[in-house]
């Protein structure tokens, strides 16, 4: 099962650098096609807006597939996706492309983190999870940089390129590395309405949303505001994506840790923490040097993002309504994304793109005051664990935020 585990996190390394793969290149394909940078930027969107829309529907769909197959399924239509994106003769049919395996993104993940909790067993289900979450945290460092590296070193055809040899690879391991795994029948329906009553659930959720939108609201302009602002070439613009990769790796690590000690402290830290880099950026952006070492620190910190929201709520699941849960979670990171995308297009073709970074401060500020709500309404919880079957995977860290 540990070789099935990497393959599924390479796969998830391949779906991640097809969904944030063309933030590096929204320039040239703004371009290429000749619509303005907010238009562009709808091909991130119209992606996270399928996967937030019809997550859990897809999955529920799919729930009688056996497991491996469903998998490769969802691999391969982001390899044939990748490509009919390269050979795009318009803007129209690119977003076809885009949207096409956007239905299947959700089930990935549903599937993956779930067989690799289930598999591993109670004791190492975090480590499992954790490994295929790798995947994400890897392609959110070094999809977009090497995406735009490709873009400039041929042309934005070889990003869409690189993205398709990825996800066949992830392909042809799960065709030859990974067991069948026939569908389960262990799911009760008591578990699954109670998870879904819970104030807790839907809380945690939606702050999942509003702090992935005040993330993505700059991030997705990411190349915009280095090319307009601090006037930096395409492979300036590449190397500081990497630069931003490369601390995000180091920063995911460290989330790691702190998380495993106190999870809401930290999950504040971190959105106070880019509260202060945004304004380091409206300060300083304009300066090349000085931006240099805000998107160090800019990368270090905002990578964590996706494992702060992921252990934030499902560490509390119980171990048969994670599939459950883990296709929601999708919907809600793909929902923030494409608020906080479609916010930041708003403010740059309205008013400027400087003035994005003032978009995902209030964002950011408003999930930090949502913390706290969560944590006053906490206290609901406990009736509606009385109906779980099952103790959680994990147990939580003690903290007074979760006490009974």
């Amino acid at each position: 099962m540990n070789r099935s585990i990497y393959v599924m996190a390479l796969g998830a390394f391949g779906i991640i650098t097809t969904e944030f793969g063309v933030i590096g290149i929204l320039p040239a394909l703004a371009k290429e096609f000749s619509i303005s940078i907010d238009t562009a930027g709808w091909l991130l969107s119209a992606f996270a807006l399928t996967v937030a829309l019809t997550g859990p529907f897809t999955t529920a769909l799919t729930a009688r597939i056996n497991r491996k197959t469903i998998l490769a399924m969802v691999l391969a239509v982001f390899v044939v996706s990748n490509i009919l994106s390269a050979f795009s003769p318009s803007f129209a049919f690119m977003m076809f492309a885009r949207i096409l395996p956007a239905f299947l993104h959700p089930v990935f993940w549903a599937v993956a983190a779930s067989v690799a909790a289930r598999e591993a067993g109670p004791k190492d289900a975090p480590k499992a999870v954790a490994t295929v979450m790798a995947g994400l945290s890897i392609a959110t460092v070094l999809g977009v940089p090497l995406t735009t590296y490709m873009a400039d070193l041929f042309n934005w055809k070889a990003s869409f390129y690189l993205a398709a040899f990825i996800n066949l690879i992830a392909f042809a391991g799960m065709l030859l590395l990974v067991p069948s795994m026939p569908v389960s029948r262990e799911r009760t329906g008591k578990s699954q309405s109670a998870i879904l009553r819970s104030p807790f659930l839907w809380v945690k959720l939606s702050t999942t949303l509003v702090m992935l939108a005040g993330m993505f609201a700059t991030y997705s302009y990411l190349a915009e505001f280095l090319s307009k602002i601090t006037q930096m070439s395409g492979a300036e613009i590449s190397i500081m994506l990497l630069v931003f990769g490369v601390t995000g790796i180091a920063g995911n690590w460290a989330m790691g840790i702190w998380l495993s000690k106190n999870v809401m402290l930290t999950t504040r830290i971190f959105l106070l923490s880019l509260v202060l880099t945004h304004i380091l950026a409206f300060q300083f952006g304009g300066y090349f040097v000085p931006m240099v070492l805000i998107l160090s620190i800019w990368g270090f910190i905002h990578t964590g993002g996706f494992l702060a929201a992921n252990i934030h709520l499902t560490a509390y699941v119980p171990q048969q309504s994670l599939e459950l849960v883990n296709s929601l979670l999708p919907s809600f990171y793909n929902a923030g994304i494409t608020v906080g995308s479609l916010m930041g297009g708003y403010v740059i073709a309205h008013y400027g793109t400087r003035q994005v970074i003032w978009m995902a401060i209030p964002l950011l500020l408003l999930a930090y005051g949502m913390s706290f709500y969560t944590q006053k309404r906490t206290a609901l919880v406990a009736d509606t664990d009385a109906g779980y079957d099952q103790e959680p995977t994990r147990e939580p860290e003690p903290e007074p935020a979760f006490s009974e």
